[in-house]
């Protein structure tokens, strides 16, 4: 940076004062807005023996689960999904690319608007693992930094594109200030095998029980048209369907080797 020169400080003393009180206010601001932008790291551990492990489901006594949506592909059914979420009170996760964040800002800006979770899907919906911890950490703060520009929101979720993952990612999202999630129940909705076999394989499905994260996708071809029965069907098992920010612990909490967040 090139120096003030001199003259600007040999004034009188009073517009010495003012120019020195409007450098401190802009350094205050600079940091003020660094702290805002940047999730604080955490401080519970993720790590089970020597495996470093994401939150599949929670244990909890209360009957709730979250629905959860990656998007990574198009938009074409976003509006019907967001009417539907509206429809049944409900609010949901979505785990977002930077390329999704970045090519549909208006979709984007509708979901944080309506109070659902936005969680990090990685930058450009790379496969992380086996990636050095300088590339992980690229591909997650792409994407929050893609989401912050937008909405001035940070994101403190992170789910690993493709599920893959390894040590050095789920220790590097804990480091940029993520809580990693999987999932205990996949709809399989990606695979397109119909509406019916969405409602069912999720209804039905072995895990699903209190804290089940469930995993749906935008941009599958049946998804949309499944939702609005999906729901339904898991209030009449009598679950109350939550965020996965309101679902975690966020503190005092350890591992079992299956995923399962439990509170200390």
């Amino acid at each position: 940076m090139k120096p003030f020169p001199l003259r600007f400080f040999q004034s009188d003393s009073a517009s010495n004062t003012r120019r020195l009180s409007w450098l401190w206010a802009v350094s205050a601001f600079f940091f003020l807005a660094c702290a805002l932008y940047l999730p604080p790291a955490l401080s519970a551990s993720t790590t089970y023996q020597d495996r470093e492990l994401p939150i599949y489901c929670v244990d909890t006594d209360k009957p709730c689960v979250s629905l959860t949506f990656d998007g990574a592909w198009g938009n074409e059914d976003i509006h019907d999904i967001l009417q539907t979420l509206e429809k049944q009170d409900v609010r949901a996760t979505f785990f977002l690319s930077g390329d999704w964040i970045r090519s549909f800002p208006e979709d984007t800006e509708r979901i944080a608007a309506a109070g659902h979770d936005i969680g990090n899907h990685g930058d450009t919906h790379l496969d992380l693992a086996g990636l050095s911890s300088g590339q992980i950490e690229e591909e997650i703060m792409g994407a929050h930094e893609a989401l912050f520009a937008l909405t001035g929101q940070s994101m403190d979720l992170f789910r690993p594109p493709y599920g893959s993952y390894d040590n050095a990612v789920i220790r590097q999202a804990t480091s940029c200030g993520y809580f990693s999630i999987q999932w205990s129940v996949d709809s399989l909705d990606w695979k397109n095998y119909g509406r019916e076999d969405i409602i069912d394989r999720v209804l039905n499905h072995k895990n699903l029980k209190n804290g089940a994260i469930i995993l749906l996708h935008n941009g599958a071809k049946y998804t949309s048209s499944a939702l609005d029965e999906l729901i339904c069907g898991l209030k009449e098992q009598g679950f109350s369907l939550l965020p996965v920010s309101e679902l975690i612990y966020r503190e005092n909490f350890h591992m079992a080797h299956d995923g399962t967040q439990i509170s200390d």
